[in-house]
């Protein structure tokens, strides 16, 4: 029995097709590198990290073009992850990646966030117990 499938279909993975080899490995080293960095940035981020109300900014010529940088790579970051979404490739991790990787305002407060959920909390915590690293200290109620 033959399957239907539809004509965007067809003309989508046409225009990609030539593109699946460098999406395919793209992927691929964006989910080995989020193997090896995220760990890192967490035990490298100091246990305080998320007890500030926001996070403190000095802006200055070398900051802005640094922020504006940063700000650009993640919007690639979520193109490609919107992309694979439909082709082959860590289409959800890599508009994640995309989101870490961004400096838009309200992030914090969605890190914060994150970090209240208990899973989050405890698996960040065994990473850094791992390394041997002080616990995280949650944010208090009062930092809200």
């Amino acid at each position: 029995m033959k399957q239907y499938v539809p004509d965007w279909m067809i003309l989508v993975y046409e225009l990609f097709q030539p593109y699946l080899p460098l999406f395919a490995s793209v992927s691929l080293t964006m989910a080995l590198a989020s193997m090896i960095i995220i760990p890192w940035l967490i035990v490298k981020m100091p246990s305080d990290y998320f007890c500030h109300h926001h996070r403190e900014r000095h802006w200055n010529a070398s900051r802005v073009l640094f922020y504006v940088l940063r700000n650009a790579l993640a919007l690639v970051l979520f193109i490609a992850g919107c992309i694979m979404l439909i082709l082959p490739g860590q289409g959800l991790l890599t508009i994640l990646i995309a989101i870490i990787v961004s400096d838009v305002p309200g992030k914090y407060l969605v890190e914060r966030w994150l970090l209240a959920q208990k899973s989050v909390y405890r698996s960040m915590n065994w990473i850094r117990r791992y390394y041997n690293k002080e616990p995280l200290k949650r944010p208090s109620k009062e930092d809200k």
